[in-house]
């Protein structure tokens, strides 16, 4: 499924709205070569909103290589050369380490942190509705210290399309200060995937308003948001981190808590060995199945885009979860 970005261009393009973005239809995350500002993003997810909203492909980078695991990144010199050179740089702090470093080593004014934009949730247990407890992915000793590295507050927020919707309108602000004669093609481009995100929660609202079950149990902890939106409970194996290894009585504990929870399905995802998630599901006798963090997009992906792959999760969700 495509999103329609071509057509939104085009059309913009044609009504003479973007007077400084390209009208081209250049590929993301090949280096800025667009004729908008210049814009760089740490994450997938960020640099699909920032091809939305900029109507400017060719003008966004991505520092995470497809089929990379973000938490993982290291900048390369060019890498770093990009983010102090760029107009504006979109990212979530507590991410990715050496995202963080660069914007604090560069000193750019360009720097738009999401969390600037919209409420993160804490990277603890609160289930963004005052509850301790709904998220069953921080008892363990390793993963209180993989939240200390990942800052004080889980950066997973493109999972709710909502947070999504409101640092599209916040990247529209930034864009038309960068950019004023583009301005009004950015609020109107930031308004068009509004519309585009509310779909998507509203789909994800029907689909999973009648399920067996909605005990949501993942390799690590990056379906928070996803939960807290659509009250699913999250159980994790490991932290916010996934290439953290979980200890054997982590492992026990979440296996006996899939019983517990009469869980069906334990969720692997891309880009993560799937081999202890699968171990638990053997032990529970549980099934498994793929959803997808959306860290960056594989060809293991069901999709080819943030829309697509969000639309993928909600089938794969609906499977695991006994929705009707």
């Amino acid at each position: 499924m495509r999103t329609g970005k071509s057509v939104k261009i085009a059309a913009a393009c044609s009504a003479g709205l973007l007077l400084a973005a390209g009208c081209g239809s250049g590929d993301g995350g090949s280096g800025p070569g667009g004729d908008g500002p210049a814009i760089v993003t740490g994450v997938y997810p960020l640099q699909w909103l920032a091809e939305q909203v900029s109507g400017d492909p060719g003008a966004v980078s991505n520092l995470t290589e497809p089929g990379a695991e973000p938490h993982d990144l290291e900048l390369t010199g060019r890498q770093t050369g990009e983010v102090t050179d760029a107009d504006v740089v979109f990212y979530v702090s507590g991410l990715q380490p050496a995202v963080d470093d660069a914007v604090a080593q560069s000193g750019t004014e360009g720097a738009l942190d999401v969390a600037d934009l919209v409420e993160l949730r804490p990277a603890g247990g609160d289930d963004g509705h005052g509850e301790e407890g709904h998220d069953h992915d921080h008892g363990e000793e390793e993963h209180a210290e993989e939240e200390h590295d990942h800052g004080e507050f889980d950066p997973h927020m493109w999972l709710d399309t909502g947070l999504m919707a409101e640092a599209a309108d916040g990247l529209a602000d930034r864009l038309a200060e960068v950019d004023p004669d583009g301005a009004e093609a950015y609020r109107a481009n930031a308004e068009q995937v509004r519309a585009e995100l509310e779909e998507i929660g509203a789909e994800y609202d029907e689909g999973l308003a009648e399920c067996d079950g909605r005990t949501l149990v993942v390799n690590h902890a990056a379906f928070g948001y996803l939960a807290a939106a659509h009250d699913l409970e999250q159980i994790s194996v490991s932290g916010i981190d996934p290439d953290s290894e979980p200890s054997p009585a982590r492992i026990a504990e979440v296996s006996d808590l899939v019983k517990e929870h009469d869980v069906t399905t334990v969720f692997t995802e891309t880009l993560v060995s799937p081999e202890v998630a699968e171990t638990i599901a053997e032990e529970a006798g549980a099934e498994t199945a793929v959803l997808d963090p959306l860290e960056g997009i594989t060809d293991e992906s069901p999709g080819d885009d943030y829309p697509s792959v969000m639309r993928g999760n909600l089938e794969s969700l609906r499977g695991g979860l006994g929705c009707s």
